[in-house]
């Protein structure tokens, strides 16, 4: 009988298992503004297994619907980190988007994303923790180091193969390493094959202490995207390989 994908990826969480290994996950979802179904279906997915997941919130336009909500699924469920501010693109046209750049002044960017923490704070409190999340995870250099002034301990990209510049900067990077939709299809969630052969090989990869993030949106989550995630909780919680970790521990390491 042909090896699945899933299956390979249970035998490679049975060898770290068997080397006495253990693989860290944490959980990210981005652009969260209100309440809304998708994110209740999301959340109540994540805690059937008790996975604490981190919601990166765009502060411009959130408010008390979204902190009410939140707050009813308590800080050891859900945390919130700042996800710029407008989530606006300020790039010229034919340039990748980004809201975090030099397109402005970086005195004009810095005071939104103070504005951003502290709005958020505010809102939630013990929640929310100081990590900025760059909206399309691209941020310009030259930001990074003043972050740490207006408040901020971390910053969480996506991991890319041109990633070695953030180890120049103080402030860490946390990174997400696998996200679970197709974009450039159309949003769309990409095939379970496909996800469990990417992590399968993150895994087989992994260092002694390795942490793997997993980068979600609720709010274009369909039938594949969800299925994956189902399958992705119910193997990895009963795994003595695994431990999905709260987010605000990656501030206090």
């Amino acid at each position: 009988m042909p090896t699945t994908p899933e299956k390979r990826f249970i035998e490679a969480l049975d060898t770290k298992a068997g080397a006495g290994r253990r693989i860290r996950f944490w959980l990210r979802d981005d652009d969260a503004v209100e309440p809304s179904d998708k994110l209740t279906r999301f959340l109540d997915g994540a805690g059937q297994h008790a996975i604490p997941a981190l919601l990166a919130v765009i502060p411009q336009e959130t408010g008390e619907a979204l902190q009410s909500c939140l707050t009813s699924f308590g800080a050891d469920r859900v945390r919130v980190a700042v996800h710029g501010w407008s989530h606006q693109n300020h790039a010229a046209p034919g340039e990748k988007k980004q809201e975090l750049g030099l397109h402005r002044p970086m005195k004009t960017v810095l005071a939104e994303l103070e504005a951003g923490l502290n709005k958020l704070a505010c809102l939630y409190g013990e929640q929310c923790i100081p990590m900025l999340v760059p909206p399309w995870n691209r941020i310009d250099a030259a930001l990074v180091d003043p972050l740490s002034a207006i408040g901020y301990r971390a910053l969480s990209t996506f991991h890319d193969k041109k990633s070695g510049w953030k180890a120049s900067h103080a402030l860490p990077f946390h990174e997400t390493h696998v996200d679970i939709i197709n974009w450039k299809a159309g949003s769309i969630g990409r095939p379970s094959d496909a996800l469990f052969n990417e992590m399968t090989g993150l895994i087989q990869s992994s260092g002694s202490d390795e942490v793997i993030g997993i980068l979600t949106h609720h709010l274009v989550h369909d039938d594949q995207a969800t299925g994956f995630l189902s399958r992705l909780f119910e193997i990895t919680t009963s795994h003595a390989a695994c431990h999905w970790i709260d987010p605000a521990t990656l501030i206090k390491s």
